[in-house]
């Protein structure tokens, strides 16, 4: 019973801060220090990655009506297909190219050179004075591209590169490297969420889906399986984790319509410093 609060624990963290642009694995390394799963390592890598599925699958249901590119107009009729749609998807996978390449060759290689406190730390502090300072430059600068529809396929290209970042440094935050590079490229703070929303479903998927095959191959391995417990707390994270972000969300895109990013910077660069003094105080 436990493990299945901290479980709740858990996905309340990630519903959080998945979207906010302040850094998922910051704040789950944070978490882990105080409350720790009584559950294996190899476990726990695929944990942190496949809860997030819970998380994407708000904004699947959030944006259903501007990403789903069939058009049901009546039963009896045809079903067609909405270019405008089929058109955003696939900008969305040009941009999702570069950290699929890195994702699937190397994501073992930077996991275990990068996944630590001091290189979340720094990931923390940089993005966090990039989002002060681009937003004090651009706060006289009008936008290039207002809308999502409006983002070409060679500027989507260019947002993947900055989500590539997020891919190799842990604690960057992809929502905040691809909403600082979309920022960087002239895109509206509405489009830049809006895209980043997007870019996360097959991101999402994609890492989960290698996590828990790598998982179940080293179960099958050993001659073990999935236990009760750990299909449990996966499950209720997961759930905890949906609910969370359903509100998170709808809370980010009235925020970003008044306000910068710039208090998220601030938080990142806290954060940042907190974790620093966490690794600091366990040397001794």
């Amino acid at each position: 019973m436990l493990e299945f609060l901290k479980a709740i624990f858990y996905g309340i963290v990630e519903g959080i801060t998945e979207w906010l642009p302040v850094s998922s694995t910051g704040h789950l390394i944070l978490l882990e220090k105080f409350i720790k799963m009584n559950f294996s390592e190899g476990f726990m890598d695929m944990f942190r990655v496949v809860i997030q599925l819970g998380a994407i699958m708000a904004v699947v249901i959030i944006y259903w009506s501007q990403i789903w590119f069939v058009d049901f107009h009546h039963f009896k009729e045809r079903p067609t297909l909405k270019k405008s749609v089929l058109g955003l998807w696939g900008k969305i996978i040009v941009a999702c190219v570069p950290a699929a390449i890195v994702g699937v060759f190397f994501d073992d290689f930077f996991e275990a050179l990068f996944y630590n406190e001091v290189s979340v730390a720094i990931a923390l502090i940089v993005f966090g004075v990039a989002f002060i300072i681009i937003e004090t430059i651009n706060r006289a600068k009008p936008y290039k591209v207002e809308n999502v529809s409006d983002i070409t396929y060679k500027l989507a290209l260019l947002i993947g590169v900055f989500q590539l970042i997020a891919a190799v440094f842990p604690g960057t935050s992809r929502s905040g490297a691809t909403i600082v590079g979309a920022l960087l490229l002239g895109v509206s703070r509405s489009a830049a969420a809006d895209f980043t929303f997007f870019l996360a479903i097959p991101v999402m998927f994609g890492a989960s889906f290698l996590k828990v095959a790598k998982y179940s191959l080293d179960l099958i391995e050993s001659g073990q399986v999935f236990t009760f417990s750990e299909l449990g707390v996966l499950v209720v994270s997961m759930l905890v984790a949906f609910g969370v972000s359903m509100v998170v969300i709808k809370f980010l895109l009235k925020f970003i319509k008044k306000h910068d990013f710039k208090v998220f910077g601030w938080y990142r660069i806290a954060l940042g410093v907190l974790v620093l003094g966490f690794f600091i105080v366990s040397l001794f």
